[in-house]
């Protein structure tokens, strides 16, 4: 391509700021053209627009590439001549683009010489547009590097990219770096906006070739003004439609020019009351569109198997969800059947005046501290808790009378005459009453204290009554036995129920030390955040965040009582309940505060270790 190539765009006229003479032809060196910076103004209905598209149309009957961005979706009437390449985002184009076509829109604007069309105006989600052009800009910038290729992009409304004033986004600023460094690449740009003052001033300077149509606004005129001559601002106008002035670096004055009328379809029309009668319109290559199309329908591809997979990662979270709630439940009725085996045993125990609720607890410890844990596998026999006896279930039911009814029931069954029955009972292993014939003696061993055994002997013959008060004699020695032999349980306990603190803090600051640090970690994390998830309390505590190592620690705490679930899915540190509970309730809030206070050092153990 020669240097010499230039196109006519329109005519000297005659009026204030002319020069030469009117009618003659005004040319435009077309390499200065393609590669340089313009910038085209004027207000709506000054004939800027018409500027442009008589430009689009000369480059195009010449050959010559160029991209229009579109903002008002006014130039698909090129259409009308020219085979040129309508891209945007609704149905009227050719095929409709995403920020995924614009390398392809590059390189078939660059490498292919295909004139394109981007309509930004056929966009309904604004940020969709300007990621589009910024990497449509991106993309023909980096490629006019390697092509050389002399280009033009033609961008409507630049005052919306490059502002003069406020915050300037990615499209305005890759805008700019292509008005300043793409000439020497062969890309050049062209801006167009009815509002100079608004352009960005570092653009309209870097310009070596301006067209300024009718202005009216002062803050308008005075740009004109500045950058021309006053008598150009005051002349500026009166300029008729078409009408400019125009500069360039490659002349040495300003004219006043006509610019000629575009040859295609004005789509920037103001609608009048005639019908409107749209052109036929040129197709593009079926080729050309294929290639768009397959990005297209790769992206859908893409998109639906998105979508796919989201659908099913819904699937399995809920799922889990619905699993964890499941698991929680089953933990929570496994809690509730400790408590319960617990509290059979508690009241098994109770008939036994002597012994402090202290004893108890210690007791309590002691006949579960080598259980298994609830979830894991069952324990052999020798290590699971003892089974309440058939004494401990008969006088925890409903107290002593209960006991004597039943053995007033064994009494009076063999006052029956039932022979070869047997009736057993005892506080440990049991009392054991063998019946006979008529008039024949039932013999049993003595009540033991150690055993807590009571044998009744019965005559199958006496009266009712006095068996009745044989049995009520059997229980009222039983009861004195074990009393007896618990004397030093119940001193002892009396003696513990002092320190309830101190051995409660104790006992749980002992446990907590024999938790792992990230364990530790976990319980610090609900006992200062709150309620969370296993997950993020594992996360804090320096774990990997994975699901199994999360919940195995987690359970370690729930079943030590240290934290409870309290809903979907969130776990809370329950340090001042377990002490109250440890404690049987003896100590008081200031008591309490102060032993949780205390068992924090655990927690800090846990960063130190």
């Amino acid at each position: 391509m020669a240097e010499t190539e230039q196109i006519t765009v329109a005519t000297t006229s005659a009026g204030p700021g002319g020069a030469g003479e009117p009618g003659e032809s005004v040319d435009l060196p077309v390499v200065e053209l393609l590669t340089g910076r313009g910038f085209v103004t004027g207000k709506s209905g000054s004939g800027k627009s018409n500027t442009a598209s008589v430009i689009a149309e000369k480059l195009l009957d010449n050959g010559f590439g160029l991209l229009v961005v579109d903002i008002d979706g006014e130039y698909y009437g090129l259409k009308e001549e020219y085979e040129i390449l309508h891209v945007g985002g609704d149905e009227e184009c050719d095929i409709q683009v995403t920020e995924d076509h614009a390398g392809k829109i590059a390189s078939l604007a660059l490498e292919q010489n295909v004139p394109i069309i981007l309509d930004i105006s056929s966009f309904l989600d604004e940020e969709e547009a300007e990621t589009l052009l910024t990497e449509v800009a991106k993309q023909l910038f980096a490629k006019a590097k390697k092509q050389k290729q002399p280009f033009l992009m033609l961008v409507e409304e630049c005052h919306e990219w490059m502002p003069e004033k406020g915050s300037m986004g990615e499209v305005g600023k890759m805008l700019i770096k292509i008005g300043k460094r793409g000439r020497k690449h062969g890309l050049g740009i062209v801006g167009i906006s009815q509002r100079p003052a608004d352009v960005k001033k570092d653009y309209i300077t870097q310009c070596d070739w301006l067209v300024w149509h009718r202005l009216t606004w002062n803050n308008d005129t005075k740009v004109v003004g500045r950058i021309l001559d006053s008598q150009y601002a005051d002349a500026v106008e009166d300029l008729d439609d078409g009408e400019a002035f125009m500069m360039n670096d490659w002349a040495e004055q300003v004219r006043r020019v006509q610019f000629h009328r575009k040859q295609t379809f004005d789509a920037g029309a103001t609608p009048g009351l005639d019908d409107f009668e749209r052109p036929e319109l040129k197709s593009v290559s079926d080729d050309l569109v294929s290639e768009l199309e397959t990005i297209s329908e790769e992206q859908q591809e893409t998109e639906n198997r998105v979508k796919e997979l989201r659908e099913e990662l819904d699937k399995k979270n809920s799922r889990i969800a619905e699993l964890e709630a499941e698991l929680q439940d089953a933990r929570d009725l496994s809690r509730m059947a400790e408590q319960f085996t617990e509290a059979m045993l508690d009241q098994a125990e109770d008939y036994n005046p002597g012994r402090t609720e202290q004893g108890k607890m210690r007791r309590k410890r002691e006949r579960f501290a080598d259980a298994p844990e609830a979830d894991g596998e069952p324990a052999a026999d020798d290590e699971q808790p003892p089974e309440p006896d058939e004494t401990a279930d008969a006088t925890s039911g409903g107290g002593f009378g209960d006991a004597f009814s039943a053995f007033a029931e064994n009494g009076a069954a063999m006052n029956g005459g039932g022979g070869g029955e047997a009736a057993s009972g005892s506080a440990s292993d049991g009392a054991t009453t063998n019946g006979h014939a008529p008039d024949a003696d039932v013999a049993a061993d003595g009540a033991s204290a150690d055993d807590g055994v009571a044998a009744v002997s019965v005559d199958g013959h006496a009266d009712a009554a006095a068996d009745d008060e044989a049995i009520r004699a059997a229980i009222a020695d039983a009861v004195d036995a074990e009393q007896a032999g618990s004397g030093d349980d119940a001193a002892a306990d009396d003696e513990a129920a002092d320190s309830d603190g101190p051995a409660v803090y104790a006992d749980l600051r002992a446990d907590i030390a024999e938790f792992e640090r990230k364990t530790r970690r976990m319980l610090a994390y609900y006992h200062e955040q709150g309620p969370g998830t296993p997950l993020n309390a594992h996360f804090s505590a320096g774990g990997s965040g994975d699901r199994t190592a999360a919940y195995a620690r987690n359970r370690e705490l729930r079943l030590r009582g240290l934290v409870e679930h309290v809903g979907r899915g969130k776990y809370d540190a329950r340090l001042a309940a377990l002490v109250r509970e440890e404690s049987d309730r003896r100590l008081d809030d200031d008591e309490v505060a102060s032993a949780v206070s205390r068992l924090e050092a655990a927690f800090a153990d846990a960063d130190s270790a």
